[in-house]
């Protein structure tokens, strides 16, 4: 186990963020957790992309069907992270080191039984799943065989990811990009080799899927050892934590199964369009994360600065941290619009999408950028309720998302326009919960300033989460 030092983090893990520049702390934050961000997404798509030369639509179709059911994983892996990363960030704040790595010992033991109990019963569950958001025959089959393959390694992932929450709750975004990026690069090399090299097709994609995860928990705890987040586990502490670690990650989990539902019902609602449709919408999917993986980083980013500033009791430089995010947030949707626009079809004939496939990929592209930029306003006011201790605010807002936002305009958005209609109707859904998700934020922030009694007050035996709850990566239209 660690060694026992004098607190998490030597001196890089003090409250750094209760000082100095609001919009360099977001960006530094942002852009070191972007390009971890970026390389788990670009590993994906460049996944699917190799699966795409194989020349089967319904082989791509198949890889979209296991990826919604594998959403509903990382959905509750980051519901632990949250209350993981949430917990130590207050802990730091208030000069509190013995309960932050308490905490983190507690949750990371949590995490690692929950991420078992969690495969095992995905997979009890896996086949009536996959008919019910659509796959069938060959499809279904090859989507079940790849989720026996990478779903088992679930039990790494949410440890590995719950270690990535750790670290930049103590502001060591530098070791959590390694994270990401170390299992990312090893599976550049080893998707190729095992899907071609070894000729094993879509089974050696969900190998290359466990290699990568294998990497990334290693990674993850020589960071956590080296900023001495945990210390020997006590039964005592892991039971009375508990409590404190489901209030949080309950609400997160909800929230973050928000979108992972919506994104299923968008994917049953195109595989009446047949499989050319959900390919097509497969592509969006992995490209989506990829292009807006900036705001997943950002409203990930803005987290621990929330919470160590609510720790000291500065109420301004939290009202920055919002204006700032939202202000980026901007900006960057802007730029990467047009890049998705301009090369909309080079990247269509790269994935071999052609037809109905070509034209729903083509259509995102245009219409991305508008309701991005809500998605990211949402995500921004998810990480404002999670961290001041309104989590069920989040729940609230993304199941409206989920279900009024999705269902109705998607359903109507089919019938009228196909399934170009189903990606527009699910995205004007995102507008309202986008706008009043940061006007609820900006309030919250008042509330407390205010002295008023809330859910969650400011210590440590009560609720909070750090991080915006980042929704597993979906069309952007329905997460």
């Amino acid at each position: 186990m660690p060694d026992r030092g004098e607190g998490p983090g030597r001196d890089e893990g003090g409250a750094r963020f209760v000082s100095g520049s609001i919009l360099r702390h977001v960006v530094v934050m942002s852009a070191t957790g972007s390009v971890g961000l970026m390389a788990i997404f670009a590993v994906d798509l460049l996944s699917l992309f190799y699966v795409s030369k194989l020349g089967d639509p319904a082989l791509t179709a198949a890889v979209g069907f296991a990826s919604i059911v594998q959403f509903f994983a990382i959905a509750i892996n980051i519901g632990v992270m949250i209350a993981a990363g949430a917990l130590v960030s207050r802990a730091i704040g208030a000069h509190d080191p013995a309960g932050a790595r308490r905490i983190a010992t507690s949750v990371t033991v949590h995490g690692v039984i929950a991420s078992g109990v969690l495969a095992a019963f995905l997979l009890a569950v896996l086949d009536p799943l996959l008919s019910a958001i659509g796959a069938e025959g060959h499809t279904h089959d090859v989507a079940r065989r790849y989720l026996w393959i990478s779903l088992p390694s679930n039990l790494l992932l949410g440890p590995g990811m719950l270690f990535t929450g750790l670290l930049r709750a103590v502001g060591a975004a530098r070791e959590a990009m390694f994270v990401t990026l170390g299992g990312a690069i090893v599976t550049v090399f080893v998707d190729p080799l095992l899907i071609f090299g070894f000729g094993l097709g879509v089974d050696g994609a969900a190998l290359a899927v466990c290699v990568a995860r294998l990497v990334f928990i290693a990674i993850g705890w020589a960071g956590v050892r080296r900023y001495r987040l945990l210390e020997a586990p006590r039964p005592d502490a892991i039971l009375g934590d508990l409590p404190l670690v489901t209030r949080i990650a309950l609400p997160a989990v909800l929230t973050n199964l928000a979108p992972s539902v919506a994104s299923a019902f968008v994917t049953h609602a195109l595989s009446g369009f047949g499989p050319p449709a959900i390919a097509g919408n497969v592509v969006i999917e992995r490209l989506a994360p990829v292009a807006f993986c900036g705001l997943f980083a950002m409203s990930g980013s803005i987290g621990p600065i929330l919470g160590q500033n609510w720790g000291a009791g500065r109420f301004d430089r939290m009202r920055g941290v919002l204006q700032v995010g939202a202000g980026v947030t901007a900006l960057y949707v802007v730029f990467v619009w047009l890049l998705l626009a301009l090369a909309r079809a080079p990247l269509a004939g790269a994935f071999e999408l052609t037809g109905v496939a070509a034209e729903l990929f083509g259509f995102f592209c245009l219409v991305s950028g508008p309701v991005w930029f809500f998605n990211g306003l949402l995500f921004l006011a998810n990480a404002s309720f999670n961290n001041l201790g309104f989590p069920f605010l989040s729940t609230l807002l993304n199941w409206g998302r989920a279900t009024l936002g999705t269902v109705p305009p998607a359903l109507v958005g089919a019938a009228w326009y196909g399934p170009e209609g189903v990606i527009a109707g699910t995205g004007i859904g995102s507008i309202a919960f986008g706008v009043a998700g940061l006007a609820l934020a900006f309030r919250t922030v008042g509330r407390l300033e205010r002295g008023t009694r809330i859910e969650a007050a400011p210590a440590l035996d009560a609720p909070t989460a750090d991080e915006a709850v980042q929704a597993a990566p979906s069309s952007g239209m329905s997460l």
